[in-house]
């Protein structure tokens, strides 16, 4: 696929501004009505999924031009998709779709954000999404006695992800993950030094190739260990695997889960048993490429039908956000005694973004901490006393939002709570 066959997605918008805000059947206030970070920060239609894509047909009409702002615009976004799942709640359109090829048009033209092109640089030298990591990549398993997968058969494969790897704070998930693994049995291994980056960042940054070359690095290792299940705890990991690696017909028959649907699963099947309490009220963020983003990818083939209104032959599926891993997350915390849960206004396919995606933490660290304090100050207003996520960026970014706000939450990754419990 390529930016003109999107032409008729883009021509479908009618810049009624759904892509905008929650349906209304979803407001629960006032104050809370915004999906997307970029027009809520930016206040201008050009910030919008819809004016976004009048810029990629007016690209393809040759209207415009790779000027400094419009790819300003373009890459002030963090591809969080909730642009995509509000319009689809009334309309039949590819917009996050349509917004991927509009950036891997930008970067097969030569025209790069430099911050982007650092961290690229970063991932074909050293296969990680996160530059100037000095340590290795495996370090983080010490003392641990783990499988290699790349030497030795496993059932489950545990890709732990750069962000997890290469930032020494977020090796106690790790560490927790793979403890609470082998307290449950699994037959598991990791890649450690020869763990690569899934890719799906460098994709949604624009750089389509670069994400073919890692897959191509990460399912040598998956045929080698003979893994039948790949789990990750990283969000973005999960959405390669399972999504990207679909819609490029790369995943074959390998069972893709995310480590909260594995533990779900090992809890309810009596394998793992939560008995100690942790006593502590929690408020649950949903990372987007786990939830609306998470949806299994849907393929289909056919024609559109011309006429008034837009159809298609066979009917056309589309992936609308509701299909996300949404329960599995919340039911492992529900398992935990003493725990109680309360909800933020924006959850699940409607969850505001922690900032981290879209490469914006890394090209404008400024709105990525803004967008960030957005929900910081959402789970704030819930009374709980930490927010607890299921991905290392998430935990990263609201991680760094309670320490410039000097916020009294305490952050944590789900796994980490359950450590607790188990």
């Amino acid at each position: 696929m390529a930016l003109k066959d999107y032409r008729r997605d883009m021509e479908t918008c009618r810049r009624c501004s759904p892509c905008k805000f929650m349906p209304l059947e979803k407001v629960t206030g006032f104050d809370r009505i915004n999906v997307c970070p970029s027009i809520s920060r930016y206040d201008f239609h050009s910030y919008s999924a819809g004016g976004r894509m009048v810029m990629g047909t007016a690209l393809l009409e040759k209207r415009l031009d790779y000027t400094d702002k419009l790819l300003e615009v373009i890459y002030n976004c963090q591809m969080c998709g909730a642009c995509d799942t509000s319009c689809k709640y009334s309309m039949d359109m590819e917009v996050f779709e349509s917004l991927d090829e509009i950036r891997i048009s930008c970067v097969e033209a030569g025209h790069t954000n430099p911050a982007l092109d650092k961290v690229i640089k970063s991932l074909r030298k050293q296969g990680t999404m996160v530059p100037g990591a000095k340590i290795k990549r495996g370090d983080w398993a010490a003392g641990l006695n783990l499988k290699d997968c790349s030497a030795e058969k496993v059932e489950v494969l545990f890709h732990v992800g750069c962000q997890t790897s290469y930032n020494k704070n977020m090796w106690k998930v790790a560490r927790a993950t793979a403890k609470i693994l082998k307290k449950a049995g699994v037959d598991f291994g990791i890649g450690g030094e020869n763990e690569s980056c899934c890719g799906g960042r460098a994709y949604h940054m624009g750089y389509k190739q670069d994400f073919l070359d890692q897959s191509k690095k990460n399912l040598v290792l998956i045929k080698k260990s003979g893994a039948k299940t790949l789990v990750t705890g990283c969000a973005d990991g999960y959405n390669t695997f399972k999504v990207l690696y679909d819609k490029f017909g790369l995943k074959g028959k390998l069972e893709v889960l995310h480590i909260t649907e594995y533990f779900a699963r090992l809890i309810k099947e009596g394998k793992l048993k939560p008995k100690k309490a942790v006593n502590m009220t929690v408020t649950y963020h949903d990372p987007c490429y786990l939830g609306r983003q998470g949806e299994p990818y849907i393929h289909w083939k056919g024609k559109e039908v011309l006429g008034d209104l837009r159809t298609f032959e066979p009917p056309k599926l589309y992936r609308r956000g509701m299909y996300g891993v949404y329960e599995p997350p919340r039911d492992v915390l529900k398992s935990i005694p003493g725990l109680k849960i309360v909800e933020m206004d924006r959850i699940k396919e409607y969850a505001w973004c922690c900032g981290a995606g879209g490469g914006v933490i890394e090209s404008n660290p400024e709105f990525a901490m803004w967008t960030a304090n957005e929900r910081i100050d959402e789970a704030g207003s819930t009374g709980a006393e930490a927010i607890a996520t299921a991905c290392p960026w998430c935990e990263l970014m609201l991680g760094q939002s309670v320490k410039s706000k000097g916020s009294n939450l305490a952050v944590y990754d789900i796994v980490e709570l359950l450590e607790k419990a188990v």
